[in-house]
């Protein structure tokens, strides 16, 4: 079967006597996201209590797509038989600076057995925030980013709003930009963070192209609060209508403390597969 959009860009494409009804029909199709997925810290409690009965319950949402936060003490090898059982897939797992610093061969090791593309490092420590925290930092992502090149892994830094808190002038979001490796070091742009921290996604986009191949989907009201995606005011339409330029390849739902997590997410899937943009 072909959707709508598929069927009008083979009609306008492979007819050139279409008619100037199917050419505006056409040329009014909207985009919309592929694949949607769910960073897991969502429903970080459930999955504590039943691991594999939270994630059959994301996949029958309709999620296909997953980040973890944590394997909650189960295996790799396991974790990955898991997904399997549900139709799901994780391309990228957040993990710590700790485990850059002293198992990164072994968290590499156990992103290959789980299937991750990408590994992000979730948080900078608070000793570590300082200008020249900020640049040792960055050296650390880009040797890190080296290793798991060489091991077919990705490296990503995903921000929260302290990284828009200047510091001399400077903020510290830029300091990581600049002085890591660009063709190594990639950015999950978390959509809520930057903007509570007063930063511009469409600006870094234009800045820093195809840096951002993931980002985190969650929503925010005018006063400042997290909310379920498409009830706040973040114009998801007009960022993901510059996926291409940002490099974005991955959208993860997330919501940092949902009154009723599966409810949650389900209304940001369903929200987020309306959207034309």
């Amino acid at each position: 079967m072909i959707d709508r959009r598929g069927f009008l860009g083979s009609a306008a494409g492979g007819l050139l006597g279409a008619s100037p009804l199917a050419r505006l029909l056409a040329a009014s199709a909207k985009n919309r996201l592929g694949a949607i997925g769910l960073q897991l810290y969502t429903i970080r409690n459930a999955m504590q209590r039943d691991f594999e009965g939270s994630l059959a319950r994301v996949a029958r949402i309709g999620y296909r797509e997953v980040e973890f936060a944590g394997y909650f003490d189960h295996p790799p090898a396991e974790v990955r038989r898991i997904l399997g059982r549900h139709g799901l897939t994780a391309p990228a797992a957040h993990i710590s600076l700790e485990d850059i610093r002293t198992r990164w061969d072994r968290t590499i090791a156990d992103a290959h057995t789980v299937g991750h593309r990408y590994l992000v490092c979730a948080w900078i420590n608070d000793e570590d925030r300082s200008l020249d925290g900020y640049r040792k930092v960055a050296e650390e992502f880009t040797r890190a980013a080296e290793t798991a090149r060489k091991a077919g892994i990705d490296f990503a830094y995903h921000n929260h709003s302290y990284e828009f808190v200047p510091l001399s002038g400077q903020l510290p979001y830029d300091i990581l930009l600049a002085a890591s490796d660009p063709a190594l070091v990639k950015f999950e742009m978390d959509l809520f963070w930057i903007t509570k921290g007063g930063g511009d996604p469409l600006a870094y986009f234009a800045k820093y192209p195809g840096r951002f191949p993931l980002v985190h989907v969650k929503d925010m009201t005018a006063d400042g609060r997290m909310v379920d995606v498409g009830r706040g005011r973040i114009p998801f339409g007009r960022i993901f209508a510059q996926q291409k330029a940002a490099g974005i390849r991955h959208y993860f739902v997330e919501h940092d403390e949902p009154a009723d997590p599966f409810g949650s997410i389900a209304a940001s899937y369903a929200w987020l597969r309306g959207l034309r943009f």
